[in-house]
């Protein structure tokens, strides 16, 4: 079944799972590339409304990428993580966490599948594993879907412009 270009779902198939699925009307190795070249995420990492003025990537298993996101309001928040696994174009995986000591508990390990559906149609199956239930009931909270949601209809801009 075909889902339209804007369809998003977030589900939790486990206590520390939340997985996250957006299809692109884009070919994988460019929704690929989108994901792990600074050009393109300083574009639309982040929710509506936020910048990304720093973004840097080292892009290879033990590398590690670090982002200063900044809201509408000035306000500031780093994200970091480190790679463990790089097949392009079809999956990443990599750890991802905000740099604040306070919130170091909130720490996930993503699995990025990037699905060719069509030539031109990619479909992007997110997995975030957390450290327990209540973390990951937290970030729900936090408005983790919402937020992933955003920055992909982000991306999906990105990419109209580019390919």
């Amino acid at each position: 079944m075909i889902l339209p270009r804007s369809e998003f779902t977030v589900t939790t198939p486990s206590d520390r799972e939340i997985v996250m699925t957006r299809y692109f009307d884009a070919p994988r190795d460019l929704v690929f590339e989108t994901f792990t070249k600074p050009e393109h995420v300083k574009h639309w990492w982040g929710p509506r409304g936020w910048s990304l003025p720093e973004c840097e990537i080292d892009l290879r298993v033990g590398g590690s990428f670090h982002y200063l996101m900044r809201g509408p309001e000035g306000e500031e928040h780093g994200v970091k993580g480190r790679y463990f696994e790089i097949v392009p174009p079809e999956r990443l995986v990599f750890s991802d966490g905000f740099e604040a000591p306070s919130m170091s508990d909130f720490e996930a390990r993503l699995t990025l599948i990037f699905q060719e559906e069509a030539p031109q149609r990619t479909k992007l199956t997110m997995t975030s594993l957390y450290s327990s239930k209540h973390i990951r009931d937290q970030v729900l909270k936090m408005g983790v879907g919402e937020g992933w949601g955003q920055s992909l209809d982000r991306l999906d801009e990105v990419l109209a412009r580019i390919r």
